[in-house]
């Protein structure tokens, strides 16, 4: 069911100097940032050759990344995000076995313009999980 690894999430206070730094520093390809109402985020992604980083920013004080960074102001991991061939089908293996979906159940979509889920992190030994539509 799992498929390949999407991109490794980045909660950052500053959006634009982690994208300087990605860009500069490390001569990153990295794209503009865009901001996701839906989600409460502006992200912005770093391509690599194998996967992706995305940076995000809080937008608005509701913003789920806001209150990771009340939690840890510099910034850190958010979450993985693999890719399934069959979203819907790979919500229902997972809550099968246990797994919880964070919200309503349904897909939304994501920064990538697919159905994207959330897994709470107790059942993945601490790390949040995004399934994305492949």
């Amino acid at each position: 069911m799992i498929g390949r690894l999407n991109h490794v999430a980045l909660a950052v206070p500053d959006i634009a100097a982690a994208s300087r730094l990605y860009r500069e520093a490390l001569g990153a390809e990295v794209s503009a940032p865009v901001p996701l109402p839906e989600h409460g985020v502006t992200t912005v992604f770093v391509t690599l050759p194998n996967t992706k980083i995305e940076l995000l920013e809080p937008l608005g004080a509701d913003s789920p990344i806001a209150k990771f960074l009340e939690r840890a102001p510099d910034g850190g991991m958010h979450h993985v995000c693999y890719e399934v061939d069959d979203i819907i089908a790979a919500r229902d293996t997972l809550t099968a076995h246990g797994a919880r979906v964070i919200g309503s159940g349904e897909p939304k979509i994501g920064a990538h313009g697919k159905p994207v889920l959330f897994l709470h992190p107790k059942d993945f030994f601490g790390t949040l999980i995004e399934i994305e539509q492949a």
